[in-house]
C-alpha cells in the first residue's frame, strides 16, 4: 500500500506550477495559465489569490492550519481528470512571439499541439502533404536549429518495381511561420506527380488547445494564392510559391501537377500570416541581441553541442516588452510558459551573465516596471504566481523569489560590466527591494513566505542571506544608506540558521527543508537545499560567506551526492528516501535541470569537486540522450547501465533555466569571478579539470569580448580580454 506522506501542511489544492506573470487591467497578477490562457486540469485549477501571487492586497495572506494530506476523497480527487497534451515528443520550433510544433511524422493533424502559432493564437493547426494520392513515409524528423526542424519522408512512385523508395519529400519547418516542401525524383526517368496540401485552422488561443477547448476546424476562403481563416477577433491566411493550379476552399485543399525530370527537384514554399502583422520579428533574429554569440570547444565532444544549443534557445527566447521593445528578457519556456516569469526571468539572465550583461539590464528595467508602489507592507515587491512545492509544504510565493533576486542581479551585473550609469538608474528599484526584505523580515532573522503566516523555507533564507550581503555591497559602492542593517540582520540569520534549521541524525544532519509557523522542523531533504550554496560574488571575485558552517556544509555536499539525490543524471527534487518521493513530480522527484546547475556551481565554489564533478557529467550526458536542448526537467528514475533520462510528459523544452544553466556549469569549470569597477578579473577552475580540456570563447566581460581556457591539468588562463582588465589574486 503507498505511504501518505505526513505534513504538518494541507495540500488538498494544488495552484499551476511556476508560471508567467503578467498583469490585469486592476494591477493582479494573472498566473502562467491566465496568461496564456490554459486551463490546467480541473484538480489543479485553483487561482492565484493577489495574496499569493505578491498582488496589491492589503488583505493578509490567509493562515494554513497545520494538516495532513487530504484522503482520496476529497472534493479536488473526486473532479475529472484532464490532461495536458505531451510535448516530451514534440518537436517545438522557438522564436518568439512563434512557435512550430508538431510531432515526429511531420504532418500537422490538427490535432494535440500541432500548428503554427504567434503570440500564442494558432495560426494553422492542419498542414497535410499527400503526393500521387498517398501520405509519404516519415523517415527521420529532427531539429535543425532552435526555430527550425527538417523532416524526411519517401514513397514508391512504381510501387511495382522493387521496395526501393523513389521519391523523397523534405520539409523544413521555421517558428517565423514558414515551411519548405521539396520532392525530389530519383528516379531514371520524368514524374509526373499531383501534390495535394491539406490546410485548416481553428483560430484557437494556446490554452483552449492546452485544455481541450477549441472549437470546430473554421470554413475557408480563397485569397490571393492560398487560403484564408477568420472568426471576429482575428483572421489568418497561408500563400504558396509557386502558386496552386488548384484551390478548393470547401476541403482546405491546395493542389499542384509537379513535373519532376530524373533527379529533378520541385519545392512550394507555404507562408503563414495573421492578418494586419508583418512578418514576425524574433528579438533574437536581430544585429541587436542582448546574448553574444559564444562558443566552447574542449576534449568532451559534448560541451559544444550543448553550449551552441543554450545560447540558441535562449536567443529564440527573447522577447521584448511591450511597453519598452528596447528592453528585452526571457520567457520561461515553450510551449507553455511563453511569456514573463519574474522569478525564472531573473535567475535565466543571471546565469547568462557571461553573454553580457545587456539581457539583464533589460530583464531588470522590465521588472522594475512592475514593482509594487508605497502604502503597504508589500511595497517594493516583484509581484508573481505562485509555485507548487510539491506535496509536503503549501504553494510559495514567486515574487519573494524575484523581490530577492532583482538586488543580487543587479549587483552581479554590475560585477559583470553593467555600466555605472545603467546602475545607478536601477538602484532605487533595488533599494526598494531590500526595504521590502528589511521590513518584511522585521525583529525576525527569518524570512516567512508567503508573507506573513507562511513556512520560513530553507530556499528563501538563502535567496534573502544573499540579497542582503550583495545588496550591502552595491550600496556601499554608491555611498547609500542601509549596508550596515542589511549586514547586521545576515549576522542574525546565520547564527539562528545554523542552529534552527539544522536538525541531528544518525548520519551527520541535514538542513531542514523549512520551519513551520509554530517553529517546528520540516525533514525532508530536496534539491532546494542546494541554495544553500550559492552565495553570490562580492568585489575582488570573492564570493560572499555562507549560511552553513564548514562542518554542515560538508556534510550537505556528501548528501547531495548521494544515490538518494543523485540519479545519475542530475539532482533529484525530492530524495528516494523521503515520504511523498515521485520521480515525476515537479517538486518531488524530477530532475530540475536548473537545481542541478546550482549545485554543480555552489559544490565547485565550495571545494567539493568530486560531488560537483559527478552531477556535471550525469547531467552532459541526459543533455547528450534530448539531443542537447536540455529541458526543465526529467524524470528522476535511477541511471544503470544502458538506460536513458525519462522525458517529463508535461515539461517546457527549451526553457530559460535550463539553457542558461549549461552556460553556467561550464562558465563555473573556469571559476570566472569577474570585478569590472576594479578591472580585474579572478579565474579559481575546478582542478581536477572533470571534462578536460575546455575553452570558452566570446564570452563577454567588461564590455569586451572575453576567452578562457582551462587545461588538462586544471589550469585556467585568459586568451582574450579587455584593455586594461588584470588579473586578480
Amino acid at each position: 500500500m503507498h505511504q501518505q506522506p505526513t505534513s504538518s501542511f494541507a495540500a488538498a489544492e494544488r495552484p499551476p506550477r511556476d508560471g508567467p506573470t503578467r498583469f490585469r487591467p486592476d494591477g493582479a497578477v494573472m498566473t502562467a495559465v491566465e496568461t496564456l490562457g490554459v486551463r490546467p486540469p480541473p484538480q489543479d485549477s485553483r487561482p492565484a489569490s493577489p495574496a499569493d501571487a505578491g498582488a496589491p492586497s492589503r488583505a493578509p495572506h490567509p493562515a494554513r492550519r497545520p494538516a495532513s494530506l487530504p484522503s482520496p476523497r476529497t472534493a479536488a480527487s473526486s473532479r475529472p481528470i484532464s490532461e495536458l497534451p505531451p510535448t516530451h515528443a514534440a518537436l517545438i520550433c522557438v522564436a518568439l512571439p512563434g512557435l512550430a510544433i508538431s510531432g515526429e511524422l511531420g504532418q500537422l493533424t490538427g490535432r494535440g499541439l500541432d500548428g503554427f502559432y504567434r503570440g500564442g493564437r494558432r495560426l494553422l493547426s492542419r498542414c497535410q502533404v499527400r503526393v500521387a494520392g498517398r501520405e509519404p513515409l516519415a523517415v527521420q524528423a529532427r531539429m535543425t536549429g532552435a526555430d527550425s526542424a527538417r523532416f524526411v519522408a519517401t514513397l514508391r512512385a512504381s510501387p511495382s518495381a522493387g521496395p526501393d523508395p523513389d521519391v523523397v519529400v523534405e520539409r523544413t519547418r521555421r517558428a517565423e511561420g514558414t515551411e519548405r516542401i521539396t520532392v525530389r525524383n530519383a528516379t531514371v526517368r520524368p514524374l509526373r506527380l499531383p501534390v495535394e496540401i491539406a490546410l485548416g485552422t481553428d483560430l484557437a488561443e494556446l490554452g483552449a488547445v492546452a485544455s481541450g477547448r477549441t472549437g470546430p476546424q473554421l470554413p475557408a476562403t480563397v485569397r490571393d494564392s492560398g487560403l484564408r481563416w477568420a472568426t471576429a477577433d482575428a483572421a489568418a491566411s497561408v500563400t504558396a510559391d509557386p502558386p496552386p493550379s488548384d484551390v478548393l476552399a470547401s476541403a482546405g485543399l491546395l493542389r499542384w501537377e509537379l513535373q519532376l525530370p530524373p533527379g529533378g527537384t520541385v519545392t512550394v514554399e507555404l507562408r503563414v500570416r495573421l492578418d494586419g502583422a508583418g512578418p514576425l520579428k524574433a528579438a533574437g533574429r536581430t544585429t541587436t541581441s542582448p546574448i553574444a554569440s559564444a562558443r566552447a570547444t574542449g576534449d568532451d565532444p559534448r560541451v559544444a553541442p550543448l553550449f551552441h544549443a543554450a545560447v540558441a534557445d535562449l536567443q529564440a527566447l527573447l522577447l521584448r516588452d511591450a511597453t519598452r521593445p528596447s528592453d528585452t528578457h526571457l520567457a520561461a519556456g515553450a510551449p507553455w510558459r511563453c511569456g514573463m516569469a519574474p522569478a525564472e526571468a531573473l535567475a535565466a539572465a543571471r546565469m547568462a551573465l557571461p553573454l553580457g550583461t545587456r539581457l539583464a539590464a533589460g530583464t531588470l528595467r522590465t521588472l522594475a516596471r512592475t514593482q509594487l508602489p508605497g502604502g503597504d507592507a508589500r511595497a517594493g515587491m516583484i509581484p508573481g504566481p505562485r509555485r507548487d512545492a510539491g506535496p509536503l509544504l503549501p504553494p510559495g510565493c514567486t515574487g519573494t523569489e524575484a523581490t530577492l533576486l532583482f538586488p543580487v542581479l543587479l549587483a552581479e551585473a554590475r560585477r559583470w560590466g553593467l555600466p555605472d550609469r545603467e546602475t545607478g538608474e536601477l538602484l532605487p528599484a533595488a533599494e526598494r527591494c531590500l526595504t521590502w526584505l528589511r521590513t518584511t523580515a522585521g525583529d525576525r532573522p527569518y524570512l516567512p513566505d508567503p508573507q506573513p503566516a507562511g513556512p520560513v523555507r530553507c530556499e528563501t533564507q538563502a535567496h534573502a542571506y544573499r540579497a542582503a550581503l550583495l545588496g550591502a555591497d552595491l550600496l556601499d559602492a554608491y555611498d547609500r544608506p542601509g549596508a550596515a542593517e542589511l549586514r547586521q540582520w545576515t549576522q542574525a540569520l546565520r547564527a539562528a540558521f545554523r542552529t534552527g534549521f539544522w536538525i541531528e541524525d544518525h548520519g551527520g544532519g541535514r538542513p531542514a527543508a523549512a520551519l513551520t509557523p509554530d517553529g517546528r522542523p520540516v525533514p525532508h531533504l530536496g534539491a532546494a537545499a542546494a541554495h544553500l550554496l550559492d552565495t553570490g560574488l562580492l568585489g575582488s571575485g570573492r564570493l560572499a560567506p555562507g549560511l552553513l558552517d564548514q562542518v554542515q556544509t560538508e556534510q550537505l555536499a556528501r548528501l547531495l551526492g548521494t544515490p538518494a539525490m543523485d540519479a545519475g543524471w542530475g539532482l533529484r527534487g525530492l530524495g528516494t528516501k523521503e515520504t511523498g518521493h515521485n520521480p515525476f513530480g515537479h517538486r518531488s522527484g524530477a530532475v530540475r535541470v536548473h537545481e542541478t546547475a546550482v549545485a554543480v556551481t555552489g559544490l565547485a565554489a565550495a571545494g567539493y569537486e568530486r560531488e560537483a564533478a559527478g552531477l556535471l557529467r550525469g547531467l552532459l550526458a541526459a543533455a547528450e540522450h534530448f539531443g542537447h536542448r536540455l529541458p526543465e526537467m526529467f524524470g528522476g528514475e535511477q541511471r544503470t547501465a544502458g538506460s536513458a533520462p525519462l522525458p517529463h510528459p508535461a515539461a517546457c523544452r527549451p526553457a530559460a533555466t535550463a539553457a542558461a544553466s549549461a552556460i553556467m556549469v561550464l562558465t563555473a569549470l573556469a571559476g570566472v569571478r569577474p570585478d569590472a569597477p576594479a578591472r580585474t578579473v579572478t579565474l579559481s577552475p575546478v582542478r581536477s579539470a572533470p571534462l578536460g580540456e575546455l575553452g570558452l570563447t566570446g564570452l563577454r566581460l567588461a564590455g569586451a569580448p572575453f576567452a578562457v581556457r582551462v587545461s588538462r591539468l586544471g589550469l585556467a588562463m585568459v586568451e582574450e580580454a579587455a584593455d586594461g582588465l588584470q588579473l586578480g589574486v
